[in-house]
């Protein structure tokens, strides 16, 4: 079982800065996306072992980290058949790389309400059967229709790249 919140968070600046808390990137994705541009990569674990990444549209809604995938993409049967994950972005002021598993979302008012944020953002996303249709999307995302996934975190690291400076893990796991 994942938290939305830390349950702890370890120091890892060499320099003397304090520890970050959580609340500084978080309180960034929650204003920034889906308004700001902002490019995510999805590192997913192909069959054999080595890695793919792919830059994608993503969105924080609800303290969780949302992304779409068209499912014969090589990230959406990566995911199939290994959901672990890491997802990275520069944001204002830190650099921000989350760790954990993606799993598709189906649930019809989930779907509506992730579909209504990118809305707001200008991607005229809507929901047909059990994931997301428009007139458009990015070319890696492959045609529609698109799953969504949810990232349930485990770790988060987080570089600042503005004052106040440091550098941080977060566990998002059990004690």
């Amino acid at each position: 079982m994942t938290a939305n919140e830390p349950t702890s968070t370890t120091n890892l600046d060499r320099y003397g800065s304090a520890a970050l808390d959580w609340s500084r990137p978080r309180d960034i994705l929650a204003t920034d996306t889906p308004e700001t541009d902002l490019t995510f990569f999805v590192s997913t674990v192909r069959p054999d072992g080595r890695p793919h990444t792919a830059g994608v549209g993503a969105i924080w809604v609800d303290n969780a980290l949302y992304f779409v995938s068209g499912p014969g993409t090589r990230r959406a049967r990566n995911l199939a058949a290994n959901p672990a994950c890491t997802v990275s972005v520069r944001l204002r002021g830190i650099d921000l790389v989350l760790e954990g598993d993606a799993h598709r979302v189906t649930d019809p008012s989930t779907l509506e309400q992730v579909a209504a944020v990118y809305r707001s953002g200008g991607w005229p996303a809507s929901v047909e059967g059990d994931a997301f249709t428009a007139p458009y999307s990015a070319p890696s995302a492959g045609p529609a229709p698109w799953h969504l996934y949810r990232l349930t975190l485990q770790t988060a690291f987080g570089v600042a790249t503005a004052e106040p400076h440091g550098a941080s893990r977060w566990d998002f796991t059990g004690a």
